[in-house]
């Protein structure tokens, strides 16, 4: 059973045994923890979601979360973001909290979010449901990428030799921010792909990036609605997947001006423009 007087780590110890073998030995897995955001208006403090992540990043990832989903408009909104400091909990139930305080002028949800709240780390509706959305949040068209499209098909090999836990664990997604200039400054990890998104973004938002006007982000897996609504509304150029569009993702991206390479393996991709045919 998992020690509640320690914090999780990413990395847990497991005994496994091979189906060709009696022995028994050790091997790592990745950390599946839940963590709940909360959001502090003033004196008033409510649970806004419960995700389950990999332990790491958190207060960058509720950072990210509360950008994409239209709670702050304004870098400057939030004011902090702290893990819960309850000591009536355990240490690993107070690292499972985050607590994010924004400014009074922070926006409430512009609509009645589906879940208050699990919000889903791989797949699945997180918030925001339509293209007509974000439109009616004022999210703009984002700048357009000047980088040509063998070089963004070339970025998804920063991923390899910089996934510390992944080459551990083999088990979870990554993605990395790639600044105008071509270099990797943030590279996260998670168990679910929106969430090491939302990491990624959160590092930058607390670091004064956004809007990351011709930056590109770069996913391990498949590339899926959300994910493309999370980088345009950060304002990112170009975004680049190891793995499989949608035909959402194709017209949200196609909408927004937003430069979408998937399939991008051994420095070959797609390009995806636009919907044209439904089968």
């Amino acid at each position: 059973m998992p020690d509640n007087n320690r914090a999780p780590s990413a990395i847990a110890k497991v005994k496994v045994q091979k189906s060709d073998s009696e022995n028994t030995t050790s091997d790592n897995v990745v950390v599946e923890e839940p963590l709940e955001i909360r959001l502090k208006r003033g004196d008033v403090e409510e649970q806004l979601g419960i995700t389950m992540r990999t332990p790491g990043s958190d207060l960058e990832l509720a950072a990210g979360f509360l950008w994409g989903e239209g709670f702050l408009t304004s870098p400057d909104q939030l004011m902090e973001v702290k893990v819960c400091g309850d000591r009536t909990l355990s240490p690993r139930q107070r690292a499972n909290v985050v607590i994010a305080e924004v400014s009074m002028d922070a926006p409430t949800s512009h609509r009645n979010l589906d879940r208050r709240f699990t919000i889903t780390s791989a797949c699945g509706v997180c918030g925001s449901t339509s293209i007509s959305d974000l439109h009616q949040r004022g999210i703009p068209k984002v700048f357009k990428t000047t980088k040509p499209l063998p070089e963004l098909a070339a970025l998804p090999e920063l991923l390899i030799g910089n996934q510390q836990v992944f080459s551990k664990t083999g088990g979870l997604h990554a993605a990395v921010l790639v600044n105008p200039e071509g270099k990797a400054l943030y590279l996260r990890e998670d168990v679910g792909r929106h969430n090491a998104v939302d990491k990624v973004i959160g590092a930058a938002l607390m670091a004064g990036h956004i809007p990351l006007s011709n930056w590109t982000l770069v996913v391990s897996g498949r590339v899926g609605y959300e994910i493309v609504q999370k980088a345009i509304c950060a304002g990112i150029s170009a975004l680049v997947g190891v793995s499989a569009p949608t035909s959402l993702a194709v017209e949200l991206a196609d909408e927004f001006d937003l430069t979408l390479l998937a399939f991008a393996r051994n420095n070959v991709a797609k390009h995806f423009i636009s919907v044209i045919v439904s089968e």
